[in-house]
């Protein structure tokens, strides 16, 4: 297994000869051909790569919500990859958490709900209080503590995709991935939303993956995989771009 060098500390990821096909009509489609490295925890990587190069299709089967054709990932020293769909969403609801380009927040739900629901789903202990306090506490860490009661539809992209991040670490996950998580946002409040993911990032001491083609994003990363046809044509580290701090 080719594994990125990155010192001591046991892999937070691994994908092992990760490959994804599927068929288009009677056409075999390679998406990702044989993808291998490892990320170590606290990493920041951003994963890069033109419309088509599998990026997304990768990000999806480190959160486990696509199993591959072959090859493995393994979370958190777990391998995910063959687990029946029960024990999956487990591994998934402990150790990930995902923000999406498109928030996918629950429209009936208000903000303190959509940031509380994976704690409900999850946690072993129910304790609704403290789940309360831990959403309160992060949304008032992305500057919503005026919205707590506000619904999507009152919310603007910017501050949706907020509340996207606050639930992303309401578990506080091991690993975050985050897929074009700036893309719907314009420059100002992409760059307000991308800082507040690095000060969430940097306090739950988190391992973040993240998904962009955008360079200027992926210059605030420790580590830059680039993408193309299905294949690992870059892995390097690089000095970080410091982010503005709020």
């Amino acid at each position: 297994m080719a594994l990125h060098d990155t010192g001591m500390a046991a892999p937070m990821i691994v994908v092992d000869a990760l490959r994804k096909s599927l068929y288009t009509g009677s056409t075999l489609v390679e998406i990702l051909k044989g993808i291998n490295f490892s990320v170590t925890p606290g990493e920041f990587v951003a994963i890069m790569g033109a419309s088509g190069s599998g990026k997304s299709t990768l990000l999806g089967l480190l959160a486990g919500l696509d199993n591959p054709t072959s090859g493995s990932v393994s979370l958190h020293g777990t391998v995910i990859s063959s687990l029946p769909e029960d024990k999956l969403a487990a591994i998934r609801g402990r150790t990930v958490g995902f923000v999406f380009q498109s928030y996918q927040l629950i429209p009936t739900l208000t903000a303190l709900e959509n940031v509380l629901l994976p704690y409900e789903l999850n946690d072993e202990k129910g304790d609704r209080q403290a789940g309360l306090r831990r959403s309160r506490q992060l949304l008032e860490a992305v500057g919503l503590s005026r919205r707590f009661d506000h619904y999507p539809v009152q919310l603007s992209g910017g501050e949706q995709q907020r509340v996207a991040l606050a639930r992303a670490f309401i578990l506080r996950p091991p690993i975050v991935l985050a897929d074009e998580p700036t893309g719907n946002l314009d420059s100002a409040n992409g760059k307000q939303v991308l800082d507040l993911l690095l000060q969430l990032n940097r306090a739950e001491g988190t391992t973040l993956v993240l998904v962009t083609h955008d360079p200027e994003l992926a210059a605030y990363a420790t580590r830059r995989i680039t993408l193309r046809d299905g294949l690992v044509v870059g892995d390097d580290q690089q000095t970080p771009r410091i982010a503005d701090a709020q």
